[in-house]
Parts: C-alpha cells; structure tokens; sequence
C-alpha cells in the first residue's frame, strides 16, 4: 500500500513538471553599438510561436512547457541567429547581440560632406538618392534627371522656355540661379551654359545624387545660396563587371538608346557610358507651336581607374556631350515656312570635358586629394530674327587633405577656378567678354564632443578677381536626443557673382539685353533646423522629419526694362528672403513602400513693393508615392503630387493642380521592363488659358509656363543586363 502511494506522488510530481507551463523572456541588440533592437523577429523551431520585439527591445513567449527549445532571430541588415534555452532558465536577463549582415552592395558614403562619415553622424542635413532611386528612374525617365529630381521635397522643377523646353531646379523656393550643380564634387554649369544642366545627365550613368539644402559655399564656393547638387558618377567593383543596355521609347516620339559597361581588377579598372537621345517635336495642344522640342543628344563618358597600390587611386576622365534643341513653329520645323511662319529657337551645344583625381591614403584614416577639370563648352543660338556664337572655358582645381583623429575629422584644402567667356565674331549683342578667376582657402571641423553631440565648423575665404574678396563661415550641430530622435541645427553664409545670362531671357532678346555695370555680388545668410525620427515597430520600419529653413539674399540681381527696349540688370537696394518648413514621412513593410511630403514656402522680394511674392513660386506642395514588390519579379508604383498657387511676374496668381504617376516593372531573367504613365490627369496649362500674349505667328511672346504643357506622356523601357 506505501509503495503504491508513492509511485503515485512520483508520476503526479514528475507530472506536473512535464505540463508546466513557463514564461519566457530576453532582449536584443546590436552586437556593436549595444542598442535596443525593435521590430526583431523571434521563432520558436517546429512551433507556431513567433514575435516581434517591442520598443525596448523585449521578446517575451508564454505558456512554454518544460524542456529545450531553440529560437531564431531575424532583422533586416542583420545576420539570422539561433540559440537554445533551457526552459526554464532561471532568473538570469538573456541579452541577445545580433551582428549586422555584411553589405553585398558597395557602402554608401556621402562624398560631398568630404569626411567619408555615416549619414546618421553628419552635422548638415544631406539626402541622398540612392542607386535604387536612380536605377529605377533610367527605365522611367533614361534621357535625364530632371523628373526624378522633381520628386524630392523642397526642390521644383521649373521650366523656364516654352519652345525648347529649358528647365531649372528652384530649392527652397529660390530661382534656379541659386542652386549649384556638381559632377563627382567638381563644378561644371554656369554661365553661358547655366541652363542645361539637369537636361543633360542620364540616370544611368550615376550612382546617386547627394542634395544639401541651404548654403553650401564653405566647402563648394560661391553659387551654393540655395543648395547644392552633387551627381556621384558610378565606378566600378572589384570582380563584379556590369553591362547594360536601356531602350526607351514614349509617346511624344522621344526615343532613348543609353549603353553602361564597367570592370575592375586590382590594379585597374573602368567606366563608359555612351548613349543618345532623338525626340521629335511635338504640338501637344494644336496651336501650330511646339510643346516639346526637335531634339538630338549624344553622350559619351568613359573614366578610368587605377590603382597603383592600396593606398592610391588614379582616376581620368573624359566626357562629351552634344545636343541639338529646337523649338518654335511647327511648319518651321517641318521645313514648310512661309512669310507668317518663321519662328524658331535651336540651341546647338558641345561640352567637352577632362578630369582627374588622385587620392593617396597616409595612414588608415589620413588622406590627400588632387583633383580638376576642364570644360570646353560651345553654344550656337539660331532664331528668326538673331543669331549668336560663343565659347566658354571653365577651369576648376583643388588639393584637400582630411585628418582624422579620436573626436575630430578635419578637411582643409585650397581651390582655384576659372570661367573664361568669348563672343564669336560676327555679333550684335551687348554681351561682355569676361574672365574670372577665383582662388578659396577653406578648413571644416567635424568635432564630436559627446556619444550624441557633434559640432561641425567650417570657414572659407575666397578671392574673385572682379567682384573682390568673400568671408564665409559656417556652422551646424547635431544631437542625437535618443535611439530615435535626432536634430540638427545650422547656417551659414553664401555668395553668388553676378552673371549676364538669365535662363528665363528669351534668347530673341539677347541683342537687346544689356549685362549693367553698376551690379554686386550678391550675397546670403541662411538657416536649417531639422528634427527627425526614426523606429521600427510590428515589422514597420518609419521616418518623420520637420525641417524649418530661412535665407535672405542681399543685393539681389533684378531685371528690369527701360522704354527703349533695352533689358537689363541691377542690384536691388533692399533683400531677397525665402521662408517654410519641410515635412516628410517614409514608411516601408516588407514590400511595401510608403512616401508623403509636404513643403510650404513664403519667398517675398522686398525690393518690389507692388509684386511682394517672388514668381513662380508655389506656396504650397504636396507629393505622395506608394510602391508594393508583388514578387521578385513584379514591382508597381503611383504617385501624386499637388503644386499650389503660384504667382507671377505681373502680380497674378495661377491656379493649384494635380499631377500623377504610374510605373510597373517586370524582370525577366536579365531584362527589366517598365510601363510608366506620367501625367495620368493630364493637366496642361495650355487646357486653362493660352501661352501667347501677342505677336503670333511670326514672331509670338509667350506667357510665364507655370505648369507643364506636354500633357500625358507613357513610355516603356527595357533594360538588359548581359
């Protein structure tokens, strides 16, 4: 009887442990910063038992039995790690480190902070379009950047002709004069060339776009009052050879052939882009004038690289550009003129251009830098009524050397650049020759006071041989609150030497444009504040960031028009000045991406009493993109955006609108192809009133474009890799 009361206690006792249940609990983080990981997936092997962590990193199972489990962990850019517990475990906190997966594609760094730092850790604000953002645009847009650059909060693209479809990029709601353009931090518009810059760079040749918004002169010079561009050319890997070929095709006759081939070995390497551009002209709304130009581009871009040992790098380059863009009367252009059809514009174009660069590591960290170019540009300006010739050289050169050391990464350098302008004879236009010459001095300081607190400072002098000399300091602060807030904080000032060429002048009225002579370098103070942030929760990964901006522009350059005729510049007694905020959130989940912006801008000229708002300058715009990966192969997107009212020269305002986009892609093998609709509404200004204000046919004005006129336009693209 004893026995048997005990063989039960027993099987009761053993009983009770095999069905206990028991809880479970651990946190992770990263292996190497030691923070908190949200969002990181957590699954019991052979059970259907999985969670995320939560906002302090903690993954908690319940209603465990007994015995030995082994549990997975996964999150995106990390490795996938699995562990055993014994269940239970006692009171001891598991802490789980989770190693961050080692990148197949090449490390993105931000080459125009000059510093080679992470995003996360630089003081001023810089976005960067990806190589995803630009290889995706090549299949929607493969002749330029001009669309996708659009896309981006803050910046608006603006086209400035309506014959020949000329274009500016306006930041923060300044003119497009105000914005500097880069290739591979080396400065190649301007000028006699100013307003072809975005219509001429293929996405594929580029392996992202570095945008800082704001004054930018302490590191770049004068010209970056509003921002900077800098478009970061490809280069190639290591072993891993690239070959592509993207064929375009739309329906307003542009057609696109664009080739990109790459190879590297250890001790060389190279680049070539070649590729080519053939639009017709076409009248979108009938009125006998062309909405989009007759246009032929070619492009040729070959670079090299070497690499002599591991510690230098030697890269030549070499890039051509030729475009022929004409627009006007469309029996002009069909070559059927007659005595009341003879308008036409054609802007014939050659850009040559040689660079180079060597950098030689001294240490681990320590580097110097060598680097220039030179840039032969020709424009030949055809009208009905006056012809003109002219050439530009550009020069630019500059020796930097970076320092690293336990709290601080300093960069200093010297620069010299050059714009050289000369008229072709024969010519009747008022336009000066000219040669400038600058020489900068410039020393940053990026100085990481604390963990969370870095301070970044930054001083330049420069010498213009006309204009005189430029003091412009600058200075930006980064805080990292906590694991998900950051703010930054800085401002700086800018200059921009006065030019004789106005993208929006319309080349009929060169002969009566008149540069002026009492005019000054104009000059700006500016200011960001961002705050920003950023978490991962439920498998959604979420992006916030505000951003408040002011600058003001003194001794703006304002054209004005005397009764003969005559138009002319002058510097305004009183400023410029642009104020708004900038508001964007990203979210992604899985395959789903999720985008919305929103910029208000209150830009006055307070210089014109009688026309306050600076023109063409939309107060309110709002833009929102949705993309879902269906599968490895299929990929669908659409996207919004809403320009509000903007006002114009005579004090007028337009009405706001809506513009919409959507694209499908399907691979394959090694084909992508995309079907993009741009425009889906097709909304154009010429549907609301018309763009002639009098002198058609024969010799038209045409009214500011304030919205698109080409109306909606679907493209499809393939790209093959081989």
């Amino acid at each position: 009887m004893k026995i048997s009361i005990i063989l039960t206690a027993a099987l009761l006792f053993i009983g009770c442990n095999v069905f206990a249940q028991h809880n479970f609990s651990c946190f992770v983080k990263d292996a190497e910063s030691k923070d908190i990981l949200q969002g990181v997936s957590a699954k019991i092997e052979n059970s259907a038992k999985a969670i995320a962590s939560d906002n302090n990193g903690r993954i908690t199972f319940a209603n465990l039995a007994t015995g030995k489990i082994k549990i997975t962990f996964s999150f995106v850019g990390y490795e996938n790690q699995t562990v055993s517990f014994q269940i239970p475990g006692g009171d001891t906190v598991q802490i789980i480190y989770l190693q961050k997966a080692e990148k197949k594609e090449e490390e993105v760094i931000v080459s125009s902070s000059r510093t080679n730092s992470r995003i996360e850790d630089l003081p001023t604000k810089v976005e960067v379009l990806g190589s995803e953002e630009v290889g995706e645009e090549n299949g929607i847009k493969p002749g330029n950047i001009a669309s996708l650059l659009g896309d981006v909060a803050g910046i608006q693209i603006q086209q400035t002709s309506a014959t020949t479809g000329n274009a500016d990029a306006r930041i923060q709601g300044l003119p497009g004069k105000y914005s500097q353009i880069l290739r591979d931090g080396l400065p190649l518009f301007g000028g006699y060339s100013g307003s072809f810059s975005i219509l001429q760079i293929p996405p594929l040749d580029l392996k992202q776009i570095e945008i800082v918004k704001g004054s930018s002169s302490t590191l770049y010079g004068g010209g970056a009052i509003a921002g900077m561009l800098n478009l970061i050319s490809k280069s190639p890997k290591l072993n891993s050879p690239e070959r592509s070929i993207t064929i375009n095709q739309s329906t307003l006759k542009e057609s696109n052939l664009n080739l990109f081939l790459s190879n590297r070995n250890k001790k060389a390497g190279y680049t070539l882009f070649a590729g080519g551009t053939y639009q017709r002209a076409v009248d979108v709304n009938k009125d006998s004038y062309s909405d989009v130009p007759d246009l032929k581009t070619v492009f040729f871009h070959p670079r090299l690289f070497f690499y002599p040992n591991q510690k230098q790098t030697v890269i030549v380059g070499y890039n051509l550009t030729y475009e022929d863009r004409n627009g006007g009367d469309m029996q002009v252009l069909h070559q059927t003129k007659d005595n009341n059809h003879q308008f036409f514009i054609q802007n014939k174009s050659l850009r040559n251009t040689i660079d180079a660069e060597i950098e030689t590591k001294l240490n681990a960290s320590d580097r110097l830098t060598l680097k220039g170019t030179t840039s032969f540009f020709n424009r030949d300006i055809t009208t009905n009524v006056f012809g003109m010739k002219a050439k530009q050289l550009s020069y630019f050169s500059e020796l930097t050397y970076f320092k690293k050391l336990t709290k601080h990464n300093i960069v200093g350098g010297i620069n010299f650049s050059g714009e050289n302008f000369r008229k072709k004879n024969p010519d009747s236009t008022r336009f000066d020759n000219y040669n400038y010459i600058t020489a900068g001095i410039f020393i940053q300081d990026d100085w990481k006071i604390t963990e969370k607190f870095i301070a970044e400072a930054g001083l330049r002098l420069d010498n213009h041989n006309v204009y005189g000399n430029f003091v412009l300091p600058r200075l930006s602060l980064l805080y990292k609150i906590s694991t998900h807030f950051t703010t930054r904080l800085g401002g700086g000032y800018g200059y921009k030497i006065p030019s004789q060429f106005a993208s929006d002048i319309d080349e009929r009225d060169y002969p009566n444009f008149y540069p002026g002579t009492n005019v000054k370098a104009e000059k700006s103070t500016g200011a960001n504040w961002d705050i920003n942030y950023k978490t991962v929760a439920n498998g959604w990964h979420l992006t916030v960031n505000q951003m408040f901006y002011v600058t003001e522009i003194k001794d703006p350059l304002v054209e004005f028009t005397i009764p003969n005729g005559v138009i002319s510049f002058s510097s305004a007694s009183k400023p410029l000045n642009t104020k708004g905020f900038e508001t964007y959130v990203a979210a992604t989940h899985d395959a789903l991406e999720i985008y919305f912006g929103y910029t208000y801008t209150n830009a006055k000229q307070l210089y014109d009493a009688a026309h306050p708002n600076v023109s063409l300058s939309a107060r309110n715009k709002f833009a929102t993109v949705i993309a879902y990966e269906f599968s490895s192969h299929f990929r669908a997107g659409v996207e919004a955006s809403y320009t509000g009212k903007q006002y114009l020269d005579n004090g007028n305002t337009t009405p706001g609108y809506l513009f919409g986009a959507a694209m499908m892609r399907y691979d394959i093998k090694n084909v992508a192809l995309v079907l993009n609709c741009e425009n889906l509404f097709d909304y154009r200004q010429t549907k609301k009133e018309s763009i002639i204000s009098s002198g058609a046919p024969a010799n038209p004005v045409f009214k500011q474009i304030w919205a698109p006129i080409d109306g909606r336009v679907v493209n499809l693209s393939a790209r093959i890799n081989f």
